[in-house]
């Protein structure tokens, strides 16, 4: 019998699991299905350098290799997600983003008055150590360093793509971390000299020591046990073999994809749906697995020049443009993340290794659009059906029809033209053409890995909400969910 259950040690678990064993006299288990490395000298070489970044995971040992819907003409979109301790903080490209202020204030707005931005701050400024910058905004004391890429340290694309946009009129950020901060410059990373720096390691490196928790890797959860409305334990697979841990509490932290299907497959849920599969229902939840958000990506490619030399040993994102669209009413609604080496995507085929040129990659990062996920059957080593659902609402595709415009516009200037032949994706035809334009964004739309709101939080008059703003389920006593898949909207991060 432990006091805490703590399912899934990613991004969310692994922390909470340190803040809670701060405590000696609450017991904490700690269960991740995947691998875990105690220490950085057992750590492999892809997790603990990530240079590359996400799209380099194609090691199932430690990806869980979603496939989802993107839209109609789409075709199966890869979705990449953490299998070991530190969670998609162990296999993402690092970029340490935070969202707008405007973001949290509108939660706290809607009745969530813990989630303001002035209430967050410092949890903000906790959690970092920032090599670069100090002050009210910015954290030098946490366990999760970062850094940003200096100057002399940009690529050649890098440097071109800064040019230009300075030159088309958008500001100079230094800072993308600062409240009110807008335009191109080089984002923060954690990853401090080459080495990443997961949850696992800013975390769960400092407690393993403590003996009132326990971290458990191999170890699969089928399902909470839920006895008289109140969430007693939890079913769990390791080694073959099933067996149930008792808890005074449970907390799903598991993510914006396995959260959902994990509260399904224990009952709560869509009445409708959970009956549809044989799962009796414990708790007639609407909102689990609605509402689903993230932020749609386009890769735009240049061909380079003859004499343009590919670093494949380096960083190959490092600056981003935030920007906001023509129209929108949401600042920041846009960002381009730089990338010196563009490939093909894997769902066709790419190779990281072969470069097809260098790729400006649009993102949409407030969209209207809304998706889904649903149960595929009732074992939860089934992939559950992932809808995102891109492009569904026409104030998206203007947005990325216009991105797409404007950074056409970027690439055409002379600070970019002095590396790059033509632009090679999309062609000019087609930026010519709203009808094609469109077309393209639906074909081409991928996810910008950031899957979320599947268990959304809310006030009790929401007929979505699935946890109130402390994370507690409806309609189930001692179960909280504490991921990325509570937050009302995908924030500008």
């Amino acid at each position: 019998m432990y006091d805490t259950v703590i399912i899934g040690a990613g991004s969310a678990g692994g922390v909470l699991a340190a803040r809670l064993s701060e405590d000696p006299t609450r017991s904490v288990l700690l269960l991740e299905p995947g691998p875990d490395y105690p220490d950085i000298d057992t750590l492999p070489q892809e997790l603990k350098l990530g240079i590359g970044g996400v799209v380099d995971m194609s090691d199932n040992r430690h990806n869980w290799d979603y496939r989802a819907r993107g839209t109609d003409i789409s075709g199966p979109i890869i979705v990449p997600r953490g299998r070991a301790t530190g969670g998609s903080s162990a296999i993402n490209a690092q970029i340490f983003l935070r969202g707008a202020p405007e973001d949290y204030d509108s939660w706290a707005e809607s009745g969530l008055d813990q989630w303001s931005y002035q209430k967050l701050l410092s949890a903000f400024r906790r959690s970092e150590n920032d090599l670069d910058f100090g002050g009210d905004f910015h954290g030098r004391d946490g366990p999760i360093s970062c850094e940003r890429p200096k100057r002399e340290d940009w690529l050649p694309a890098q440097m071109a793509f800064y040019e230009a946009c300075r030159a088309a009129g958008f500001p100079d950020c230094p800072d993308h971390n600062l409240p009110d901060s807008t335009g191109v410059g080089p984002l923060a990373f954690n990853n401090v000299d080459g080495i990443r720096i997961s949850t696992a390691l800013g975390y769960l490196a400092s407690i393993r020591h403590r003996l009132n928790v326990t971290i458990r890797a191999g170890c699969r959860v089928h399902r909470i046990v839920i006895e008289g409305g109140r969430a007693a334990g939890v079913a769990v697979e390791s080694g073959g073999e099933m067996f149930e841990v008792r808890a005074g509490e449970v907390i799903l932290s598991a993510g914006a994809v396995v959260s959902p299907q994990l509260l399904m497959l224990s009952g709560v849920g869509p009445a409708g749906h959970l009956e549809e599969h044989g799962i009796g229902v414990i708790a007639d939840v609407p909102g689990v697995g609605q509402n689903l958000q993230d932020h749609p990506m386009v890769f735009m490619t240049w061909r380079t020049a003859p004499d343009f030399e590919y670093d494949f040993d380096r960083r190959r994102l490092q600056l981003a443009l935030r920007y906001t669209a023509e129209g929108s009413k949401n600042r920041n609604d846009m960002i381009v993340y730089m990338s010196s080496i563009g490939t093909e995507r894997p769902e066709r085929g790419g190779d990281r290794n072969v470069p097809i040129g260098i790729q400006m990659n649009l993102v949409l990062n407030m969209a209207d659009s809304r998706g889904e996920i649903r149960l595929a059957s009732t074992d939860i080593a089934d992939q559950p059906r992932i809808d995102f659902n891109y492009m569904s609402e026409p104030w998206d595709l203007a947005r990325m029809r216009d991105g797409v415009r404007r950074m056409t516009a970027v690439g055409a200037r002379p600070e970019f033209r002095k590396i790059v032949i033509d632009m090679a994706v999309p062609t000019g035809d087609i930026v010519g053409s709203d009808q094609a334009l469109d077309d393209w964004i639906r074909r081409d739309v991928t996810t910008g890995h950031h899957i979320s709101s599947t268990n959304t939080m809310g006030v009790d008059s929401d007929p979505l909400a699935v946890v109130d703003q402390f994370g507690a389920v409806r309609g189930v006593d001692g179960l909280r969910v504490i991921d990325a898949s509570i937050m009302p909207t995908c924030v500008r991060a």
